[in-house]
């Protein structure tokens, strides 16, 4: 299946209060590859950028004024995503704000991204994995040993090639992207070839001796005529 790691950057967090999408990025990855197929758009919010929207991504008015507005990209950046797995790093905030902008378009034959797109929220995903741990991408690049140096400041581009890493890590272990060269064309052959398989060995089982036993029930007896409670551990 093809899907897509996918960040935008905004104006702030509240788009029913008129902040806006002013960056987006998105990684295609098929087979657990990167495929060097991305869109990258950043986007005229037809408004001023707060001060410390601007802190965090480093996007200026400036830099800004002469892109387009998203209506003006919105049908490639849809063709882009329609049948694919979007994997977001907190989905509900970035699918929030796609949905808001196709919202404000006239006449809006795009619906929702839902209608077009399975969405995947990996911060959930991280959230079950590492349960009361920070789940951020810098903290789970940190627990994960993914090289993050080059984020000094969040891009929507790079949060979603950072976030392949992460992915990758947390299905399978692989943070080999294998990156596919669209100049050089393989058979499926060597592709099966060039592919990565993980073998894991079997777990060594040692199981509790006599004494240990014994010890393990004494434990238990003592721990059951406490709390007044029959103990089957």
């Amino acid at each position: 299946m093809r899907q897509i790691l996918l960040d935008t950057e905004t104006t702030g967090f509240h788009p029913l209060n008129g902040d806006r999408i002013i960056e987006i990025g998105a990684v295609e990855m098929v087979k657990r590859r990167l495929t060097h197929n991305n869109y990258h758009q950043y986007i005229y919010p037809e408004r001023t950028v707060p001060q410390e929207a601007f802190e965090v991504h480093g996007i200026s008015d400036d830099f800004l004024a002469d892109k387009p507005i998203f209506s003006a990209v919105v049908d490639d950046f849809m063709n882009f995503v329609a049948g694919a797995e979007l994997i977001i790093h907190n989905a509900p905030f970035d699918v929030g704000f796609i949905n808001a902008e196709l919202a404000n378009l006239p006449n809006n034959r795009w619906g929702t991204i839902e209608e077009h797109c399975t969405i995947t929220d990996s911060l959930k995903m991280a959230q079950m994995q590492y349960p009361g741990q920070k789940n951020n991408l810098d903290a789970l690049c940190r627990r994960l040993g993914i090289d993050n140096s080059n984020r000094t400041l969040h891009g929507a581009l790079l949060d979603s090639e950072i976030l392949a890493d992460v992915y990758l890590m947390m299905t399978g272990g692989q943070t080999d992207l294998l990156l596919s060269d669209s100049d050089t064309s393989t058979s499926d052959s060597t592709s099966d070839i060039a592919s990565t398989q993980i073998i894991k060995p079997s777990l060594k089982v040692i199981r509790a001796n006599s004494d240990e036993l014994a010890r393990h029930a004494d434990k238990l007896a003592q721990m059951s005529k406490r709390s007044g409670l029959e103990l089957n551990w």
